[in-house]
């Protein structure tokens, strides 16, 4: 797919011959021989920013230690800085349309970078684009450099932004959770346990849970995160330094923790770093972790709300589309089915980013492209599902309070509250007569003189039964 454009080409050369690239593309005959190569899936770089972002950042810090170093006159160096900064600042995204799925190992992302911060670098001094003997991808951007130490370094630094973006999504919907538990703290209902009759406990405890079991995951997602902060900048090709002059891996991630503001180290042992992407299997695990507990809360909204007149019913959702196209009245849970589906994707990219980082070969992974894409994407798709999630359902969930009290009165579980009270035995006389009979614990309790009902009251308070307490009740027998 070449970008085409009413200003001509200009003819670029490589390794193998020469090409036609359009005049108005930033980027150069290698990319332009990635993008022909590649045409795989739908995964274009520009569609991830933060990766772009990560790139540009990456090429900064290197120009930093190289123009410190004595590697880059000033004038190269300030025009590739700036270059590096008007894409850190979203500029020129759609210069950058190689295939995030692509073979060698991520040489054509690299190059589509170089190549892009070149041709800006030389129009920034008064050049023309392409005219790479006043600054040239290879020998000036990439300077210092391999894709094998700059291209993962650059996935760390995006895949950073990526989870701290992850988080603010996050922390919404376990504030949206949070209100929900508040609003619903007197709403007493049944609990389940293998989707059978459990005990009492409230509507609000529902949701607290939900929110808690989210809010866990933040420190499983800081600790997996972490692992980004370390890169092999200064490698170069397989983590021997060859190419680098003495200092510049330390200068560069200085630099990098300059820009970033993040505590930035290089690796103990560049070698065994440079073949390692560990790191994303990591922050894959941890995502996975998230997405399996928001498909468990999207299931229980849906069996909450299930019915209207045949289900659970006790809450109910937002109404959002027409259920079925042959069932009048139908409305289906729509956005908890469509979390569920993202939970299945992110798990599903799990397993591939697992088998990906477990086939690097010697000094390299040259699968490391696909465990990019795939960990980019689980954190779009959980960013947006939780955004779907909390606006278009948790926001507007409302609770069916007398149908939820009515499960209560009528179950045979809330015996277990006697338990402590009336002993296993009288328990499990009046639970096997209530089955029998359809008669309400309540009622039988009375009957049979176990208990006055004044001390029944008591221990069948909602405020009794939602958490330990100690009564000092007698039954009558």
């Amino acid at each position: 797919m070449k970008q085409s454009c009413d200003k001509g080409v200009r003819t670029e050369s490589d390794l193998l011959g020469s090409v036609e690239v359009p005049e108005c593309a930033l980027y150069g005959v290698q990319t332009l021989r990635g993008v022909e190569n590649f045409e795989i899936s739908r995964f274009h770089l520009y569609d991830y920013p933060e990766f772009v972002k990560g790139l540009a950042i990456t090429k900064l810090g290197a120009a930093m230690a190289n123009h410190e170093l004595g590697l880059l006159p000033d004038d190269m160096f300030e025009a590739i800085a700036k270059a590096c900064r008007e894409i850190m600042d979203g500029e020129h995204l759609d210069q950058f349309p190689v295939d995030m799925i692509q073979g060698g190992a991520g040489t054509s992302t690299n190059m589509n970078a170089n190549e892009v911060i070149a041709n800006r670098a030389l129009e920034i001094m008064g050049h023309k684009r392409g005219e790479y003997q006043f600054c040239s991808p290879n020998d000036h951007v990439n300077r210092s450099q391999s894709t094998n130490d700059a291209y993962p370094t650059a996935i760390h630094i995006g895949m950073y932004m990526a989870h701290l973006r992850l988080k603010r999504h996050l922390e919404m919907l376990v504030r949206s959770l949070r209100a929900k538990s508040e609003e619903f703290k007197n709403v007493i209902k049944i609990g389940r346990t293998q989707l059978e009759d459990a005990v009492p406990m409230t509507l609000g405890q529902t949701f607290s849970g939900f929110a808690s079991i989210l809010e866990d995951e933040f420190k499983h997602l800081d600790e997996a995160a972490a692992d980004f902060l370390t890169v092999n900048m200064g490698a170069t090709a397989i983590g021997t330094g060859i190419c680098a002059e003495p200092g510049y891996a330390e200068k560069c991630v200085a630099a990098l923790s300059e820009i970033t503001g993040w505590d930035i180290v290089l690796a103990p042992d560049l070698v065994g770093a440079t073949s390692d992407t560990s790191s994303m299997v990591g922050y894959s695990a941890a995502m996975k972790r998230l997405a399996t507990k928001a498909s468990k809360i999207s299931n229980d909204l849906r069996l909450l709300a299930s019915g209207p007149r045949c289900g659970l019913g006790e809450i109910n959702l937002p109404a959002r589309q027409p259920g079925s196209s042959i069932m009048p009245g139908k409305v289906n849970p729509v956005i908890p089915e469509v979390m569920t589906q993202i939970a299945y994707k992110v798990m599903g990219n799990d397993v591939c980013v697992t088998m990906a980082s477990e086939a690097a070969q010697m000094e390299l992974n040259a699968m490391e492209p696909v465990t990019a894409q795939c960990d980019f994407e689980s954190v779009d798709l959980l960013c947006n599902g939780f955004d779907t999630l909390r606006i278009r359902c948790v926001d507007g969930i409302t609770a069916n309070v007398d149908k939820c009290r009515a499960d209560v009165h009528n179950s045979i579980s809330v015996v277990t509250a006697l338990n402590p009270v009336i002993g296993y035995k009288n328990s499990t006389k009046i639970a096997k007569e209530a089955m029998a009979t359809g008669r309400s614990v309540y009622d039988l309790v009375l009957e049979h003189g176990i208990l006055s009902k004044e001390d029944l009251d008591t221990i069948l308070s909602p405020a009794n039964m939602i958490k330990p307490v100690k009564l000092d009740i007698k039954p009558l027998k």
